[in-house]
């Protein structure tokens, strides 16, 4: 929290937290408080996830849903409808500089395709391996948000130029 805090101070930019922790139905309120605008939980790690999405709803955040690379899509099914932003990780959780999963690009298709068809406002993000090679064929695939690390703070000539060369990248696919 203290660090949402922070950034909260520092930024009228929308601030998204992924809650990727045990439990995080009890630090929903605690992060709604510290500033955070979009709520993240992992579906991995949420017993309750009806009651932990409504729960970031009544706080008046957007909620969102984060799958992992091997967790099937089929588990949506029931609370499509609650998410504003669907996250998929395109690499397994851990550390940075991770090469995408190729599989994770037809899961990308497929849950722009229900979402289409369910919750067409929800936004489809993807977090993994995205670099100025990836990012064209991602949006291709239904991505709409994209979670670039290396890809922007690794970069030759500093973040503002590879946030630059992934926009470009990421037109390409238009």
């Amino acid at each position: 929290m203290p660090v949402i805090r922070a950034a909260r101070k520092a930024t009228t930019l929308p601030l998204e937290a992924h809650l990727m922790i045990t439990a995080p139905d009890r630090y929903i309120e605690a992060v709604a408080e510290a500033g955070a605008d979009t709520i993240l939980i992992q579906i991995e790690a949420t017993t309750h996830l009806d009651r932990a999405l409504n729960q970031i709803k009544q706080a008046g955040k957007r909620a969102g849903l984060v799958l992992n690379p091997a967790t099937p899509l089929d588990s949506l099914s029931e609370i499509v409808e609650l998410l504003d932003v669907l996250l998929l990780m395109t690499v397994n959780p851990g550390f940075g500089g991770q090469r995408l999963i190729g599989y994770t690009l037809e899961k990308v298709r497929r849950a722009r395709e229900l979402l289409n068809s369910r919750n067409p406002e929800c936004d489809l993000e993807v977090d993994g391996g995205i670099d100025v090679n990836t990012i064209a064929s991602v949006a291709a695939a239904g991505a709409n948000v994209f979670v670039a690390g290396t890809a922007v703070f690794a970069a030759q000539g500093g973040a503002a130029s590879g946030i630059a060369a992934l926009l470009e990248a990421a037109r390409s696919a238009r």
